[in-house]
C-alpha cells in the first residue's frame, strides 16, 4: 500500500503542493483528478522521486521512500509512465521495452510474455523505431516499457492525452486487468471523467495544490467531482 502523507512541494518561491495525503492499495485503482495546473503531475513526480517534497512523508509497503531517488524507489517496485510518453524516438520499441530492464535483477530482464498479450501491436512492431509509431502506439509501448519492471505501483499521467477512442478503450481494458489481477496498485492521473469513473475504485480531486475531495468510487457524487473539472 502507498501512503502520502501531508506532503508540500515547492518549485523555487512557488508552491504546488499543499498538505496533500492520499492511499492507494494492492488490487484497486487510484484517480487523481483536477483541472490542468492544480498540483497532479507534481503529485506523481513526489511519489516516483522526480522531484523532492519539501515536507511531509511517502511510505511504500511499509517503507519510508520520501529521500530515495527514482532509481531507488522503481527498484522498490514504482513504475512511473510520464504525461506525454517520454520514449526513446531513435531507438526501435524492443530497445524502449529493454530500458525497463536497468530496475530489475539480472534473473528478470526479460520481456514477458503478458505484454504481448496486454499489447499485441507492439509485438509486431518490435524492430520499427519508436518515433514512428502513433502517438497511441506510444502510449501502449510506454504503458509496456513500465510493466517490463514487474511493478507493484503503476503510475500512469494522464494516459489518454491525445489518443484515438479505440486505443483509449485497449488502455482502459489493461488497466483493469492489472488491477484486477490482485498485486499491484493503480495510481492514475486522469481528466477524462468517464474514463475514470468507469476504472477508480477511489478518487482524489485537486484544486491549487489541495485536496478538495477524496473518496470511494460510491461515495463520490459526480456533479462535485465534474464541477473541479471544468474551467
Amino acid at each position: 500500500m502507498l501512503t502520502v502523507e501531508n506532503i508540500h512541494l515547492h518549485y523555487g518561491a512557488s508552491q504546488a503542493l499543499r498538505g496533500v495525503s492520499l492511499s492507494a492499495e494492492i488490487g484497486q485503482v487510484t484517480c487523481v483528478m483536477g483541472r490542468n495546473g492544480v498540483g497532479k503531475t507534481s503529485l506523481m513526480r513526489a511519489i516516483v522521486g522526480q522531484h523532492a517534497s519539501s515536507a511531509g512523508q511517502i511510505i511504500w509497503e511499509d517503507k519510508d521512500i520520501t529521500k530515495m531517488s527514482p532509481a531507488e524507489r522503481a527498484r522498490q517496485g514504482i513504475a512511473f509512465v510520464p504525461q506525454g510518453r517520454e520514449i526513446f524516438p531513435l531507438m526501435s520499441v524492443e530497445e524502449n521495452l529493454k530500458t525497463g530492464f536497468a530496475a530489475v535483477p539480472r534473473s528478470l530482464r526479460h520481456i514477458q510474455d503478458e505484454i504481448f498479450e496486454l499489447f499485441p501491436v507492439l509485438k509486431d512492431m518490435l524492430g520499427r523505431r519508436g518515433g514512428d509509431l502513433s502517438g497511441g502506439q506510444q502510449q501502449q509501448l510506454a504503458i509496456a516499457r513500465a510493466l517490463v519492471t514487474r511493478p507493484r505501483l503503476l503510475v500512469l499521467d494522464e494516459p489518454t492525452e491525445g489518443i484515438q477512442p479505440s486505443i483509449i478503450k485497449d488502455i482502459g481494458r489493461v488497466i483493469s486487468i492489472l488491477a484486477g489481477r490482485g498485486d499491484m496498485a493503480v495510481l492514475l492521473v486522469e481528466q477524462y471523467f468517464e474514463f475514470a469513473r468507469d476504472l477508480a475504485d477511489s478518487f482524489c480531486v485537486l484544486d491549487r495544490g489541495e485536496v478538495v475531495m477524496a473518496g470511494a468510487k460510491n461515495e463520490m457524487v459526480e456533479e462535485d467531482v465534474r464541477r473541479h473539472l471544468t474551467v
